[in-house]
């Protein structure tokens, strides 16, 4: 009767009715709006970088590896759950990366692989540090009985529920008597939902990128449907587990436990500090995110000089009007080196340039003294090409013999700033991702610029002139997606090859074309008439070799 009493008079009392309970409301609404500005804030992050040349460059190194892409992919997964760093990321790259299939076996692959290491570290390595971190987890002593009874089934039961981080899990389960491959099973199975739902989001991530509008209404609502689908059955079953599990724990948490998670740091009503941290950190990530919505070209050059492999996002557009009038360049110098040193092809015979660097250190000169800021906007557009590639052929020659233009050390490549044009100086990498991107609204310059590498489109025969530019870029456009190194497709085949430019720089053809693929297919008819049908082969990209394009590496195109 006693104990029936105080129960009666406990929820009357001011100091233990209303006043926490609205306080425990007022903080849960405060998390809850912190949370949502901290989602808003990664959203918006997202949108500041580059997540195409990054995706990009990502996909084109684990790609590089062939079939040890993966593996190593599963690899890194497993060091990152050993660390205690969050697999959400990772596991939506594996996604977008290797696609549903693979990037579901991989992810599962080093996810178990990582979860059995972290047992095994907290039961043979680490039990003391393990023992600290479950201290501080009320539950986990009523997890740990209900393991002793259940075993297994309490460990799927865990994996499919929210209930604790699944990096923490791994380490807290050292602690308890289960056996480690009936715990290794039952994680394996269990932990399939999260994984796929994730590898599927970064699926439909990547396929969106890769297609930029290239994807048809059919399959991109089979996408929609299925992530929906898998959304709506992974909330399922986790909700299904949290309830179940809950039942199961319940009965083996003591009341003082109970009192204990219910209430905040000081055992008394819900924790202020948190929620005035977790506000704080909420508004201060949110005012970064803004601020790097204003800086998204320099985080994009950032991240490339970091990596080197990123070329930074631009827009299109034409800075310089069409005219005749004015000075013009003669590049009569530069294309009689390229007659005579250049085969079919675009090999180049570099030896017997460097036997007589007189007469292209004689075109650099002319360059150098061309009135650059006075020429018309054809006359800027093919001095700065037939210059990158004559400063490109310049480099190799200084640094040669070379086996590829990537054996010459960064600061000396594409980044150096000394290459004269007119009375400025830039490097390489400021011609073509300053002068020319971002001024001219001409994709086709990919296909002329060369980076002496075999991958690369071929180096020309002839110079580029102002009054024929229009057609010479054209050609050469045409002449890489009629050759197999750049470019392959059969009307039979649901796979479309592209040169991997079209990965690197895919934000500029799709400015003008609404996708890489509809902008390949204005050089194939029968890429054009299968999309036209609405019949959209898969985008793969090849392989880049970079060795040298030199005539003693020739090959067939």
């Amino acid at each position: 009767m006693e104990q029936s009493a105080n129960a009666t008079v406990e929820p009357q009392s001011p100091d233990h009715g209303r006043g926490p309970l609205l306080t425990a409301k007022r903080a849960s609404i405060l998390q809850g709006i912190s949370l949502a500005m901290i989602l808003a804030a990664v959203l918006l992050f997202m949108r500041a970088l580059p997540i195409g040349e990054m995706q990009a460059f990502v996909t084109g190194w684990i790609e590089g590896l062939g079939l040890m892409g993966p593996v190593v992919f599963a690899l890194i997964y497993v060091v990152a759950t050993v660390l205690l760093i969050p697999g959400s990321l990772i596991t939506l790259a594996g996604g977008a990366i290797f696609g549903l299939g693979i990037g579901f076996v991989a992810v599962s692959a080093g996810s178990v692989a990582g979860a059995a290491a972290a047992f095994l570290i907290a039961r043979y390595m680490a039990r003391a540090r393990v023992e600290e971190m479950a201290r501080s987890r009320p539950k986990f002593a009523a997890i740990d009985e209900a393991i002793s009874e259940g075993g297994w089934k309490i460990v799927a039961l865990l994996r499919l529920s929210p209930a604790i981080p699944f990096n923490v899990q791994n380490y807290l389960y050292g602690l308890t008597d289960i056996k480690f491959w009936p715990y290794v099973i039952a994680s394996w199975v269990a932990m399939a939902p999260g994984p796929f739902l994730y590898v599927y989001l970064g699926h439909v991530a990547g396929a969106a990128a890769t297609a930029s509008g290239g994807r048809s209404v059919a399959q991109g609502a089979m996408l929609a449907v299925g992530l929906l689908a898998t959304v709506v059955v992974t909330v399922y079953v986790t909700w299904l587990a949290k309830r179940k599990l809950d039942e199961k724990t319940s009965l083996h948490t003591r009341p003082q436990e109970q009192k204990a998670a219910a209430t905040s740091e000081d055992g008394s009503q819900p924790s202020w500090g948190r929620t005035i941290r977790l506000g704080a950190t909420a508004v201060l990530l949110l005012a970064a995110a803004i601020f790097a919505q204003t800086q998204k070209p320099a985080i994009a050059q950032l991240l490339g000089s970091l990596v080197g492999a990123l070329p930074p996002q631009v827009e299109l557009t034409e800075a310089y009007a069409p005219s005749t009038d004015g000075p013009h360049v003669d590049h009569s110098l530069w294309d009689a080196i390229l007659k005579s040193s250049v085969r079919e092809g675009g090999w180049v015979d570099y030896q017997a340039i460097k036997a007589h660097p007189e007469q292209l250190q004689a075109y650099l000169d002319a360059v150098a003294q061309a009135p650059f800021d006075e020429l018309g906007r054809n006359e800027k557009l093919a001095l700065l090409i037939n210059a990158y590639n004559a400063f490109t052929v310049q480099l190799i020659v200084e640094n040669s013999p070379l086996e590829s233009i990537r054996d010459i050390p960064g600061s000396e490549r594409w980044e150096a700033e000394r290459w004269q044009v007119g009375s400025h100086v830039w490097s390489l990498s400021q011609i073509e991702h300053e002068q020319i991107r971002p001024k001219f609204t001409e994709p086709r310059i990919h296909f002329a610029l060369v980076c002496a590498a075999v991958g690369c489109p071929p180096l020309t025969r002839e110079a580029y002139r102002a009054a024929d530019i229009g057609d010479q870029l054209q050609r050469q456009a045409e002449y890489v997606h009629h050759h197999k190194t750049w470019f392959q497709y059969a009307p039979e085949s649901a796979v479309v090859m592209l040169t991997r430019l079209y990965q690197w720089y895919g934000g500029d053809f799709a400015q003008v074309a609404g996708s890489e693929l509809r902008y390949a297919a204005q050089f194939s008819p029968a890429l054009q008439a299968a999309i036209e049908r609405d019949h959209l082969p898969r985008v793969q990209f090849m392989d880049y070799d970079w060795h040298l394009n030199d005539v003693a590496n020739q090959q067939p195109r």
